[in-house]
């Protein structure tokens, strides 16, 4: 058990550093010799990179903290599914049975195993999340996490609630031109989404949760720009 934690540690300090890598920065001085941060609204994610460095440098930054999600929650995937194969491969129910006490046999063996990957790939989409706006890069002042969370919870969720989550995003924005309200939005029903996937496992839909609040929190100026309708709309260009 003990090693089991000592290996979701790791994994989630792997993904925090993962989801920290702060592409808006890099791509606005690599390719454009400017500062993502002194332009528009400062943050460095796709949406004000699109309004500041146009079209293909907002397509850049998106499909690069898409991909860090994506590759984040990979890579939970990938060491549940090792910690699976070295833990319970020819081993009936001994090592499963610190996860499932109350069973026995191949049954305990199932669920040590999913929850296990339960674990490990909520872990690398809460810290690739959490990364991504706590850049340690960036004294700690990131992005707002958005593009990196939907592309992990591809692995975490599945790709079909997934979906669902960017259909959340795709509709109010198409309804109120704001991408900010999809934003809060699809971060709002991520808990509902996780109480769905994961019945019956309060720790799994606490972590959701919490993280869906953090976004929530690194929305804060938005929030404020939308009740004052100040908010830019989708299209308007930065000043």
């Amino acid at each position: 058990m003990l090693l089991i934690h000592l290996f979701e540690a790791l994994l989630f300090v792997a993904c925090f550093l993962l989801g920290s890598i702060p592409w808006g920065v890099i791509i606005s001085r690599v390719f454009y010799r400017r500062d993502i941060r002194e332009s528009g609204s400062g943050n460095i994610g796709s949406t004000n990179a699109l309004r500041t460095l146009g079209k293909r440098g907002g397509a850049a930054v998106f499909l690069l903290d898409f991909g860090k999600g994506l590759l984040a929650g990979a890579l939970g995937l990938a060491v549940a599914n090792w910690l699976q194969g070295a833990l319970f491969d020819g081993v009936p129910g001994a090592l499963a049975v610190g996860y499932s006490m109350h069973l026995s046999g191949d049954e305990a063996i199932l669920a040590g195993a999913a929850t296990i990957q339960r674990t490990c790939t909520v872990a690398a989409f809460m810290a690739a999340t959490l990364g991504h706006i706590f850049t340690p890069w960036l004294k700690f002042k990131g992005g707002k996490g958005i593009a990196v969370a939907v592309g992990a919870l591809f692995i975490t969720f599945g790709p079909a609630a997934a979906l669902v989550e960017i259909a959340i995003f795709a509709v109010v924005v198409a309804l109120t031109r704001y991408v900010s309200a999809g934003s809060l939005a699809a971060a709002c029903g991520c808990p509902f989404i996780a109480l769905f996937v994961f019945w019956g496992h309060p720790l799994s839909v606490a972590a959701c949760l919490v993280t869906a609040l953090v976004v929530i929190w690194a929305h804060r100026g938005n929030i404020k720009r939308l009740a004052d309708g100040t908010e830019r709309k989708l299209g308007q260009k930065a000043a």
